[in-house]
């Protein structure tokens, strides 16, 4: 078996720093930009070499790898903590980069929208969590709210709470928004029945329910956009 040859020894474009130099970022492999952040191997392996590895931990999928804690990183030979802890801030950032592109100033007049202003608070949360964001006459967000959290499979969200947050807002509609941990977008029954509930009591306040968002695994399901929600 031949031995492995260090990144040094590799030719100037097969490296991943020299590659991004001269091809541009986005010519790298994940492995490859993941490489660049390890900096070094491990014996035997060189430095994409064991960012694959790290890769396959997660399956080759970069939602579950921001998933790992700090503990099952070290679990990967090579992988110390100044590693793992590299890996995780390398992750925070990518998802407080997209929560800072969220909150640029704009109407939230559509699922896309609101799908973004919700994701960084609730991507990675083991248990359900119910969210609102009120929004002013202009459809601009006033503040997104945590209403409730509770399991893993349901979460109960208390319309009388919600409507009080949204008058001393000044709030003129809203949008819900919750995740499902089972990384499946779709609304249950109780889902419906209860954006039901809240839609009706927004009615009698005047105060619009624009949609309701579930959110997995980085999609997500739109009321407003199936037909089962009309503003």
């Amino acid at each position: 078996m031949t031995e492995k040859k260090s990144i040094k020894e590799w030719a100037a474009d097969d490296r991943p720093r020299e590659k991004m130099i001269v091809k541009g970022k986005a010519a790298l492999s994940d492995s490859e930009l993941l490489a660049i952040l390890l900096r070094t191997g491990k014996e035997g392996l060189s430095a994409v070499d064991l960012a694959r590895a790290v890769l396959e931990k997660a399956d080759n999928d970069l939602i579950k790898l921001s998933d790992l804690t700090l503990k099952e990183l070290e679990e990967i030979k090579g992988i110390g903590k100044a590693k793992a802890i590299t890996i995780m801030a390398a992750l925070e950032l990518g998802k407080r980069r997209r929560a800072a592109e969220a909150k640029l100033p704009k109407e939230v007049k559509d699922s896309k929208t609101s799908f973004e202003r919700f994701l960084p608070h609730i991507d990675d949360m083991k248990q359900e969590h119910f969210l609102v964001m009120y929004l002013d006459q202009s459809f601009h967000e006033l503040k997104i709210e945590c209403i409730s959290n509770g399991g893993t499979t349901n979460v109960i969200a208390d319309p009388r709470v919600i409507f009080k947050k949204a008058l001393s807002l000044g709030a003129t509609c809203i949008v819900l928004g919750h995740n499902h941990p089972s990384g499946n977008p779709r609304p249950s029954k109780d889902d419906r029945l209860l954006t039901q509930k809240i839609d009706a009591a927004g009615k009698l306040l005047d105060i619009a329910v624009i949609d309701h968002i579930v959110i997995g695994n980085e999609r997500y399901y739109s009321f407003r956009d199936h037909g089962e929600m009309t503003f």
